[in-house]
């Protein structure tokens, strides 16, 4: 559900202490999901200020997120970083914007960005835990809310007009921006841009690997200038990124209530650092040990002879991805105030989203490629794959609320056509619809404060899967056989498949302020989450993961029973909170690779080009884990010394007591900042553990120790003009680290050292 219109099955309404130290001061935060002040214990949710984003290097949504207790980010490059919470990620975690699902693919594939603008927001919103499942539709995990004032709900007091510029050093990059905001004869204008472009990201020394038993099966001579090739290159290929964002809203405001239109528009281009090549490195974390057989599907093209057993390393070529989005909001509010309804919200969004996966090839000028023949006409055949998502959202929430109680009904609505074609990823064009009816309630209950919601959902999902066997993937390096999947055509008719889920969740929350130093809160849950289309339906190759997916249509619902704990202390400048929380979830979905016996057992009756099949089933599983941290507020001259320390934890087992793969490490956070009229200092330092709990076929990450820098200094400049000047320092050690949970870990290391500028005037 529309956490707007899930505002009405809000569980609670109570910010949990976060390590920033901004949070710890006394202000009043008002969530937008529930139009409700928070205060600073209960509820397990981060606020992140639209100020901090503004101040640090410009980042994917989950690195701009993972130095939250409790959220992680699954890195694909510089321009990917999916959130993860509490060990979950893709379709059980909703990222959200302005409390409406944002409809991109970034729930089917790794390597897809999430489409949402970072520039001139308000704040981003996480809700951890049981509470999170009230705000969308099957978020098990949690959800993450972005905040803009695109579409403003009170008049504009002043004029407001920013100019902000960006550089930073590992990448090369530049960015600008500008916002402005204004009332403009009764109605309230609102303008925002965003340019900005990232070159591929320097890497420290020794962060490639490469794979011994690997190498020893190849000419020697040919890996030597290879390995030589990769470490003295220092970067990282094909990981560059350019983002362009363009939003723009109206709203006209007064005793009525209020009534606004939005028109957002987001393009990005980025490049794809890991594409199926390196098999053998690949499956020593994923199961696939023979991705190096998919060098057929270009070794040709490249005339290298040692692609078969080396796999395609698309040397020559640049592999990326572009997104293009729309989308159109419109939303208001009616004010009622009779004597059983308060007011009226309601919303529409259209979406037109579509992101294509490409191939071109690179210029090299005054190159000669001594052995490699480039046919540029052979090469340039191999078609882009679109992943292509349309949606449209439509609610109302009646807020039937009186001096006693706080009570809403909520209604939803969302229709969504989704279709991957291409040589990279193949399913079938599907439909899904989904409705929801919720309720929720607010009230003092003897000595606790209650949050009850419950809402039903109905969700049916419509598609197909062809009956070829896979027979239109088994030559890869032919792709003259495969343009736009068209033999798809000529086998049997695709099998149609029409699968509806009922479901009906609840959550429940009780907080108690113990005394003037200690609040507790307890919040248990119980939610659904219906089987993505791509769950089932799936049924081709999909080669950022290095694997042939085959969805399941006969899978059933998940379903999550969450239990979240939480113990504040606040007394004396001293702060700090301690969760626990477990989460079952029954019939986990997720996608499992074949074994090497079942995979050369296969290949005698299929050939997937190579790549490693990979089938999507369920069984029961468990996640359990803690979140502590831990302040202090000392007075130093003109400012504030605040100091924390926070711990997250979390295990992830399945019903056999394997391991779940690529689950976050255990992380220690530290913290140090100064706060002083115009001048803010931060120096953070985080320490991710080793993981060692890993599931079948991945191998062990190792530890690594994080440090970032920031400093923001700001200027008055006459008037009400003010120029704020922040400097920063990103992996400021140069450590190379790899991220567990991403699915590129060994191809993909993170950056190293950053260091960046970013100026913003403000007139």
């Amino acid at each position: 559900m529309n956490p707007r219109i899930c505002a009405a099955l809000m569980a609670s309404t109570l910010l949990s202490v976060n390590t920033v130290a901004n949070e710890i001061e006394e202000v009043i935060i008002t969530s937008s999901l529930i139009d409700q002040t928070l205060s600073d214990i209960e509820n397990p949710l981060h606020v992140v200020t639209g100020e901090d984003i503004e101040t640090t290097a410009t980042q994917s949504l989950g690195e701009s997120l993972d130095g939250l207790l409790g959220v992680s980010s699954a890195d694909y490059g510089s321009g990917v970083g999916q959130p993860i919470i509490r060990g979950m990620s893709g379709n059980r975690v909703k990222v959200l914007n302005n409390g409406m699902v944002v409809r991109d693919v970034a729930g089917i594939g790794a390597d897809h960005v999430n489409d949402v603008d970072l520039n001139n927001i308000q704040q981003i919103e996480v809700v951890r835990g049981p509470s999170s499942l009230l705000y969308a539709n099957g978020t098990i995990g949690g959800i993450i809310n972005v905040v803009d004032n695109t579409i403003a709900r009170d008049d504009f007091s002043d004029s407001a007009l920013k100019i902000g510029l960006e550089a930073q050093s590992v990448n090369d990059g530049d960015g600008h921006n500008l916002s402005y905001q204004n009332n403009i004869g009764g109605l309230n204008i609102s303008l925002g841009y965003k340019n900005s472009q990232f070159d591929n990201f320097d890497i420290p020394s020794g962060a490639i690997l490469h794979d011994e038993d690997h190498d020893e099966d190849h000419d020697e001579d040919h890996d030597d200038h290879e390995e030589d090739h990769e470490e003295d290159e220092g970067f990282l290929a094909n990981s560059d990124f350019e983002n362009k964002a363009l939003k723009f809203g109206v709203s006209k405001t007064g005793d009525w209530g209020y009534f606004g239109v939005s028109v957002n528009s987001v393009e990005s281009i980025y490049g794809i650092p890991f594409h199926g090549e390196h098999g053998d490195e690949h499956g020593d974390e994923h199961g696939d040990e023979h991705g190096d057989e998919h060098g057929d599907e270009h070794g040709d093209d490249h005339g290298d002879e040692h692609g078969d057993e080396h796999g395609d390393e698309h040397e020559g070529e640049r592999i990326f991805s572009t997104t293009d989005s729309d989308v159109v909001n419109l939303e208001g509010s009616y004010v009622v105030n009779n004597s059983w309804l308060k007011q009226v919200d309601y919303f529409l969004r259209d979406t037109d989203y579509s992101l294509t996966e490409q191939h071109a090839e690179e210029e090299h000028e005054g190159e000669e490629h001594e052995g490699e023949e480039h046919e540029e006409e052979e090469h340039h055949e191999e078609g882009p794959t679109v992943f292509s998502n349309d949606a449209r959202e439509y609610g109302a929430i009646f807020d039937l609320s009186n001096s006693e109680i706080l009570q809403k009904i909520a209604v939803n609505f969302v229709e969504e056509d989704t279709a991957i074609v291409g040589e990279e990823a193949f399913m079938n064009p599907t439909a899904s619809e989904e409705m929801t009816l919720g309720y929720y309630v607010s009230k003092e209950v003897d000595l606790f404060h209650l949050d009850f919601g419950i809402r039903h959902d109905r969700t049916r999902r419509k598609g197909s899967v062809s009956h070829d066997d896979h027979d239109d993937h088994d030559d890869h390096d032919d792709h003259d056989d495969h343009d736009d999947h068209d033999d798809h055509d000529d086998d049997e008719e695709p099998t149609a498949f029409t699968k509806d889920f009922n479901s009906t969740s609840l959550a429940v929350s009780l907080g108690k302020e113990i005394n003037d130093k200690f609040e507790l809160n307890v919040t248990s849950g119980i939610v659904q989450r219906a089987p993505s289309a791509v769950e089932l339906f799936m049924n081709g190759p999909h080669l950022a993961t290095g694997r042939f997916e085959v969805g399941n249509p006969d899978l059933e619902a998940e379903r999550s029973t969450n239990f979240d704990i939480t113990l504040g202390y606040e007394y004396a400048g001293v702060f700090g909170a301690f969760t626990l929380f477990q989460n079952h979830v029954s019939n986990y979905i997720y996608l499992e690779d074949e074994t090497e016996e079942e995979h050369e057992d296969h290949e005698e009756e299929h050939d997937h080009g190579g790549l490693i099949l990979a089938n999507y089933l369920q069984q029961d599983a468990d996640f359990i884990g803690y979140e502590f941290e831990l302040g202090t507020v000392f007075e130093l001259g003109n400012g504030d010394l605040t100091l924390t320390f926070g711990r997250d934890s979390v295990t992830g087992d399945f019903r056999d007591e394997s391991n779940i793969p690529r689950m976050t490490p255990d992380r220690n956070i530290y913290g140090i900042s100064y706060a002083a009229n115009d001048f803010e200092l931060n120096l953070d330092l985080k320490d991710v553990e080793s993981q060692t709990d890993i599931g079948t076929n991945e191998t062990v990450t190792s530890a690594f120790t994080m440090l970032d820098f920031n400093a923001v200094k700001t200027f008055d400049i006459g008037g009400q003009r003010t120029a704020r000047l922040s400097f920063f320092a990103k992996n400021l050690l140069d450590e190379v680290a790899r991220n567990h949970s991403s699915f590129v870990k060994k191809e993909v290391p993170l950056p190293g050292r950053n260091i960046g500028v970013r100026v913003q005037l403000t007139l």
